[in-house]
């Protein structure tokens, strides 16, 4: 989170990727795995200002936990010794969005966009009647129903929590400030 700040306020460290390139030859060593979106606009790597060996990312569109993304995440912790997982929604989610329009409009999309808008919509079924905007309620569901999902997805993963070696927590990325705020 102190990345995070640096980076709002426009102080990011600068990194010298030449001798960071040259240090990561042997392995790496992220102290953060990051499930978050595939959207163009956020980059973890840049939102926490960290140098590269620092994260290890996953991405899909809606920052949804699929089968190869919780593998994924097992191996960073088991293999790698991640201690925190987060799982980082933003704002504005088109992924998000589309979930909405198949549910509420029943909206098809073609190829294999409905396996997003499926994988979506237990998030937002859940806040459909809540009060307040419907895509921001339903950005900060699908980030808590992924963290307990990983909670209680894999004994690997759940093995590490118990021993306090591993810590899941969720976030959502604001756009226009760059600010991440912790919600899970």
């Amino acid at each position: 989170m102190e990345g995070n700040e640096r980076y709002i306020s426009g102080n990011s460290k600068t990194h010298d990727f030449k001798s960071e390139r040259e240090a990561l030859v042997s392995g790496q060593n992220p102290f953060v795995s990051v499930l978050g979106c595939s959207d163009s606009r956020i980059a973890p790597e840049y939102a926490f200002d960290t140098a590269r060996g620092d994260l290890f990312a996953i991405r899909v569109a809606g920052n949804f936990v699929t089968d190869e993304g919780l593998a994924s995440l097992e191996y960073s912790v088991a293999v790698l010794g991640a201690p925190l997982i987060l799982v980082l929604g933003h704002e504005s989610c088109g992924a998000i969005s589309a979930g909405i329009k198949a549910v509420k409009d029943h909206t098809v999309f073609p190829g294999h966009i409905p396996k997003l808008t499926d994988a979506l919509k237990p998030s937002i079924e859940k806040v459909l009647n809540n009060p307040g905007s419907l895509i921001d309620n339903a950005t900060a569901q699908n980030v808590k129903d992924s963290v307990n999902r990983l909670k209680n997805a894999s004994p690997l993963l759940t093995d590490a929590l118990s021993k306090g070696t591993l810590k899941i927590v969720g976030g959502v990325y604001r756009l226009a400030s760059g600010k991440v705020d912790l919600i899970a």
